[in-house]
């Protein structure tokens, strides 16, 4: 892999060179290309220049900043944007050091995985990597990357150090309007069997993590060029979504994911409500018993007294 980037971690009075490689591929998702209907040509976005109304090459064009809702923009050159007093241009200071947990997984964005850019690099590195692992703690820091400061979360993984960019507080929306006016209540017994239901279901397997649409979407396009049908394999159909009982919804889904793993469906929890039920039983035929030992007992002693 190429570096993407090269700068230095800041921990304390201890500085790291290292170098970032890209963690994800964003290639290896499906993508389109647009069209033309009417005859299948490649729609490009050609660039031109809003003035003047001509196509522009790629040398010719320079960034611009807006600073209002206005039209006017304010060129920036290369030269102004290195000129920027910025410490995070070539080191990621790490300012503070933090529970994973206490991270927004909303505020994570793109990951990058770190090396060391020079033998030198290699004990601090390593230094990092174990004090973080053994106080379960994640550095947090800022950095500039293309063109633009960010918040930046290191962790340790798998013997390595990850990057991963972190949104800014104020580029999380808030929920308005997301959550219902009116909150609906759930039954306990309805939270037991949801909490059932988790119970139920076992760990991702291999084949939930393939990547079905785009084997799919290949195999149309492959039976698009062998002029033939596109050949798929028959698969369970999902139940179409409508409401239902809640209640029968959980107990069902409890045993459909019992069947699939080969287990014994009729072992679940039982409802609360089937719970009393069976409490119930148990008590009335506790006092059914305690009622015969009781009249045993009165039997005897009387025929007690009439013997003597």
């Amino acid at each position: 892999m190429r570096p993407t980037a090269k700068f230095s971690i800041s921990f304390g009075l201890v500085t790291i060179p290292v170098a970032a490689y890209n963690a994800t591929d964003s290639s290896a998702s499906v993508s389109f290309v647009r069209i033309h209907t009417a005859d299948g040509g490649r729609v490009r976005n050609q660039p031109v220049c809003s003035l003047e109304g001509v196509e522009i090459s790629p040398d010719e064009i320079g960034r611009g900043y807006k600073p209002g809702d206005g039209d006017t923009v304010v060129p920036l050159s290369d030269e102004d944007l290195d000129a920027l007093p910025l410490p995070t241009a070539k080191t990621l200071t790490i300012l503070a050091f933090v529970a994973g947990g206490d991270i927004d997984p909303l505020q994570m964005g793109k990951g990058y995985y770190l090396g060391i850019d020079s033998p030198a690099a290699a004990k601090p590195y390593v230094l990092l990597r174990e004090a973080m692992e053994r106080h379960q703690r994640v550095g947090l820091g800022k950095i500039a990357l293309h063109g633009r400061e960010t918040l930046a979360m290191i962790r340790p993984m798998e013997g390595a150090l990850v990057m991963q960019v972190l949104l800014w507080p104020h580029q999380i929306r808030p929920m308005d309007g997301v959550l219902p006016e009116r909150q609906a209540e759930v039954a306990p017994n309805e939270v037991s069997a949801a909490e059932a239901l988790m119970d139920s279901f076992g760990e991702l397997s291999e084949d939930d993590l393939h990547d079905h649409y785009r084997e799919a979407l290949e195999e149309i396009v492959a039976a698009k060029l062998a002029h033939r049908e596109p050949e798929f394999p028959a698969g369970e159909e999902q139940p179409a979504g409508q409401v239902m009982d809640l209640m029968a919804a959980l107990q069902d889904s409890v045993r459909a994911a019992k069947r699939s793993r080969g287990e014994d469906e009729e072992a679940e929890p039982r409802s609360g409500r089937t719970a009393k039920k069976s409490a119930t039983k148990k008590t009335a035929a506790k006092k059914a018993t305690a009622k015969k030992t009781a009249a045993a007992k009165k039997t005897a002693s009387r025929g007690g007294r009439r013997a003597g």
